[in-house]
Formats: structure tokens, C-alpha cells, sequence
């Protein structure tokens, strides 16, 4: 497939302005690229604004290309209108398979072949997406993780149909504009970060409808514990330095029996409406009377410090 160098992509293309939608304009406008953005929710245009407004301050405290800017976007009317003339689409529709095939249909539909169509979802796979589409090879997962104007992570994956040079190229581009991609080999449900998320929030869950701790003292035990470290290493690595100078294959011989028993302590809690009323009580009772928007700007600080300091230690 002919497709053109990622240095070269200028303008692109971000179909739905969702949460997810609104973060990667805001990301590629900090990038330093032209942005085409629709979405059909009344609304949506005034949201993406007042969104990018809200960001800019701590996307630029992670740095921003020399000609970024704010204002470098145009919105739309339709899927057709935002993908006409696009280099590269970024695709963020709800996570409902029949809508997503709609929509890629219309992308493809206008699209040049060698025009790279990502989708942001999260709980669908690209083998179904792409079925039927005239040009089915250019078709591949770039799955962010919330909140993606701040977080590196970009989950790359392919349908049967996703040709594995789209994916090669997808890598390349996505760490050229600064993101840390982590290439499947396969795809799954969930993907890679979601099925470790899943696993811990089933885990929090659990510990609250079991009346060990409350959300407050589940959510402090993982924010000022594994956390801190889960934002410096993966779990493998953990682990390994877990294991003194003897490494994971010290840790397995000693202490792998006990991690073998806690999985098999661990329970798969029912979302009952009673236990839902319990988790929604524990989420409102530590935001305090704070709005969602006013929480993720103190998360957004933080990760931005959190960023900073990483790279300023690795020196990348």
C-alpha cells in the first residue's frame, strides 16, 4: 500500500467529539497539525471548544510543536465534509457496532486508498469494522487511553483484513507525534490497558461489595500504593525489581505460591443495583461537591507534573 510518510501528514481528520474525540483535536492541534472535526450532537461544536479551551494550559505544560494552535480547527457538517482532503483519520463514533461500520463506510467511501482510517474504540474489534469496505487493508485500531490529549498510550490493532504495513505505519506515525504506541499481535476485547483496568476495577469493586474498605480507602490504597509505581513500570517489571538482586525469577521461586493463592481468593462481584448505589455514593463522597470538569482539571495537572518528571529522569 502506497501511503504517504508520517512526516508528511498535515491535515487530519477526527470523526466524533466525544470525550475521546474532543482530546485527540485538542492533541493534534498541540501537534501542530489542521484539524477537520464533525459530529452530529447538537451542541458538539461549542463543547469541542469549550474542551480545547479547558486542556490547552496543561497540554502545553507537556510542550507543544512551534506552530500549534488552538484555533487550527474547522468543524463540519458531515462525515463526508471532514474526511475530504484528510491525510490521516482518527475515527471516535459510539462504541455501537452498526453505527461504526456506517461511519467507516462514509470515510471509505471518500477517503483516498492511501488514506489511513484509526478507530479510537475501545470495546469493539477491527474485524468486524472493516467487513465490506471497498479498501478494508487501511483499516486498524489506534485505541487511546483516557484522557488521550495527556496520556502517551495509543493501542495499535488490526482486523483480518488490516494490512500489516498500516499497522507498521500506524506505530511510526503515532510515535512521531509523540505517543508511546503498543502494537498487538492479535486483536482481543479490551485490548491491552483495558482488560489490566478491567482487572483492577473488578478487584476495587469486589472489595467494596465484600465490606472490606470503602471506595475512599480502596482508591487511597491504590493511588499512594501501586499506582505511584504503575505510573514508572509495567507489572512485570515490577515484580522483577520486587525480587531483590535475584530479579522475577526470585520472586516466582518464593513468593509465586502466595500470588497463586490471592487469584484464587479473588471473586467476580454482581453489579446489582444495590452495589451500583454504593459505588456511585463512594465516587460523589470523595469529588466532594466537585464537578467532573473541575476533577479533571486537577487530574490533568497531575499528570502533566507526573509526565514531566518522568521524562526529565529518562531523559526521553
Amino acid at each position: 500500500m502506497n501511503m504517504p510518510s508520517p512526516n508528511d501528514i498535515r491535515r487530519i481528520a477526527v470523526i466524533g467529539t466525544g470525550v475521546i474525540g474532543s482530546g485527540w483535536v485538542t492533541y493534534f492541534l498541540a501537534r501542530g497539525f489542521e484539524v477537520q472535526v464533525t459530529d452530529p450532537a447538537p451542541g458538539a461544536k461549542d463543547r469541542l471548544a469549550a474542551f480545547i479551551e479547558q486542556a490547552w494550559p496543561a497540554v502545553g505544560e507537556l510542550g507543544m510543536a512551534a506552530d500549534a494552535d488552538a484555533d487550527g480547527w474547522t468543524f463540519l457538517p458531515d462525515v463526508e465534509a471532514a474526511t475530504e482532503g484528510a491525510d490521516f483519520v482518527q475515527e471516535n463514533a459510539p462504541d455501537d457496532l452498526d453505527e461504526k461500520r456506517r461511519v467507516f463506510a462514509q470515510i471509505d467511501a471518500v477517503a483516498p486508498p492511501e488514506v489511513a482510517i484509526a478507530s479510537s474504540s475501545s470495546a469493539l474489534l477491527m474485524t468486524p469494522i472493516q467487513k465490506g469496505l471497498r479498501h478494508p487493508g487501511r483499516c486498524f485500531l489506534g485505541h487511546p487511553f483516557n484522557p488521550p490529549h495527556m496520556i502517551p498510550l495509543v493501542e495499535v490493532s488490526g482486523g483480518e483484513q488490516t494490512d500489516d504495513a498500516v499497522l507498521d505505519w500506524a506505530v511510526e506515525f503515532y510515535a512521531a507525534i509523540g505517543k508511546q504506541p503498543a502494537r498487538l499481535n492479535r486483536e482481543i476485547s479490551g485490548h491491552i490497558a483495558g482488560r489490566l483496568g478491567a482487572a483492577v476495577w473488578r478487584e476495587a469493586v469486589s472489595l467494596v461489595d465484600q465490606g472490606i474498605a470503602d471506595a475512599a480507602a480502596v482508591d487511597a490504597a491504590m493511588t499512594y500504593g501501586p499506582g505511584l509505581r504503575f505510573a514508572l513500570a509495567g507489572p512485570t517489571m515490577i515484580f522483577h525489581m520486587g525480587g531483590g538482586p535475584g530479579g522475577l525469577r526470585h520472586y516466582l521461586e518464593h513468593l509465586g505460591a502466595s500470588q497463586e493463592r490471592r487469584w484464587a481468593s479473588m471473586v467476580v462481584p454482581k453489579l446489582t443495583p444495590e452495589l451500583c448505589e454504593k459505588l456511585v455514593a463512594g465516587a460523589e463522597a470523595q469529588a466532594g461537591g466537585r464537578s467532573v470538569a473541575e476533577l479533571e482539571g486537577e487530574r490533568d495537572a497531575c499528570l502533566a507534573a507526573v509526565l514531566k518528571a518522568i521524562t526529565q529522569v529518562r531523559g526521553a
